[in-house]
């Protein structure tokens, strides 16, 4: 075999071959990694340490840390082949830190697309297996919680699905609709015989309500007809023509166009006002301000798509509740109506400050004062710079401060 020393090369070489050989000998000690496809090796939860440990299985919702090589730069990752939001992840090549989707349509996933998770990059993608589980089902809203028998009532939330279990105030509920996401549930109610909570389990858990529907006594500061604390204000009515599906008495707002700025809510219809009350026992003043909420019902018949529905604590304008329903993203306006009674549900931290779009009161005591009584007012504006093109017809029932965590 000819040996040929390195000495012997570089007294044979010319000086430009020579550098070429440098080169080719450097490039060939560095391992290229120049279009390498993405792989993940592992998963951890996203906490900090030492809670940051690997995890056999993930569920929707959740921020986990992904391990691996050449992760940077993703185009793609998805989870049972829901895209997550590519936007908001964090990234080194070693590790991309990613929320997993909030919804998965688990029943509708193909066999081969479960428990995996696709990475995809530009020089290349990975498909890795890991078990990814659908969490106890969660519900978000209700449409109507004192709905009568024959209405239909659609409730809102996250894994609806699977489900082996499903009761309205203590009534089974056997025959509904599923969204194919588990977002929503629809069904005609039944008679009921009590109110109590609303109960979905599946095979991943169980959601119950902290709040009984079907219920017009618990928390209920103001219902028209037996629990009567109205002070002024708003018309009451009975009609079932003009509102139809009533449960007794409610009140009404009604007016028409308004000025820019408009806030003469003790003006003909525009405010319903109530009596002192209590609303939540002094001994919840503790807890956290969005453990409770202000809930009444509302029935919108003709469209409405300006001025704002605000509520108040006595006639202290310190913090209030905007409820502008019409309201979308970027100033955006769609008129709303509410095809028959809507429940509607305002958690205490959403009084706030500088008309209802400052900063939420530091706890209870702070919003409802140390007795947690007054009066509960529900009010109306127009906040705009210009004039209203409609006014607005609403009825409202049941107003209530009830527990919802």
């Amino acid at each position: 075999m000819n040996k040929v020393t390195f000495h012997q090369l570089y007294k044979s070489l010319p000086l430009f071959a020579l550098a070429v050989l440098f080169t080719c000998m450097q490039s060939a000690c560095k391992k290229d990694t120049t279009g390498a496809a993405p792989e993940i090796t592992s998963v951890r939860n996203y906490a900090a340490s030492p809670a940051d440990t690997l995890v056999e299985t993930i569920t929707t919702g959740q921020w986990v840390v992904l391990i691996g090589h050449h992760l940077k730069d993703a185009v793609q990752i998805s989870f049972n082949g829901v895209p997550a939001t590519v936007s908001s992840v964090m990234y080194s090549d070693t590790s991309a830190t990613v929320l997993v989707p909030a919804v998965i349509p688990f029943p509708s996933v193909p066999a081969e697309t479960l428990n995996t998770i696709r990475y995809v990059t530009r020089q290349g993608a990975t498909t890795y297996t890991f078990s990814i589980a659908a969490p106890p089902p969660s519900i978000t809203t209700i449409s109507n919680e004192n709905a009568n028998e024959g209405d239909s009532v659609y409730i809102t939330g996250l894994n609806l699905f699977f489900i082996k279990e499903f009761t309205f105030a203590g009534t089974a509920i056997t025959n509904y609709s599923q969204s194919t996401d588990g977002t929503s549930i629809g069904f005609v109610l039944p008679k009921l015989t009590q109110s109590g909570p609303v109960v979905i389990a599946t095979k991943s858990g169980k959601a119950t309500t902290p709040y009984n529907v079907n219920d017009e006594k618990t928390g209920v500061l103001c219902n028209f007809d037996d629990i009567n604390t109205h002070d002024w204000g708003g018309d009451i009515s009975n009609s079932s023509v003009a509102y139809p599906g009533n449960r007794g008495n409610y009140a009404v707002l009604k007016y028409g166009a308004l000025g820019a700025g408009d806030g003469v809510w003790w003006g003909g219809g525009r405010s319903i006002n109530m009596k002192k009350v209590q609303w939540i026992p002094v001994d919840s003043l503790n807890v956290p301000v969005d453990n409770y909420a202000v809930k009444f019902e509302i029935n919108v018949p003709v469209p409405w798509s300006a001025t704002s529905i605000y509520v108040i604590k006595g006639y202290s304008f310190d913090y209030q509740a905007r409820y502008e329903p019409w309201q979308g993203t970027n100033g955006a306006v769609t008129p709303f109506t509410t095809k028959g009674w809507h429940t509607v549900t305002m958690p205490l931290s959403l009084f706030r400050t500088n008309d209802g779009k400052g900063t939420a009161a530091a706890d209870l005591t702070t919003l409802l004062g140390a007795t947690a009584n007054g009066e509960i007012n529900i009010q109306t504006k127009n906040y705009s710079g210009s004039p209203t093109t409609s006014g607005l017809q609403a009825a409202i029932d049941n107003i209530r401060v009830v527990k919802i965590k």
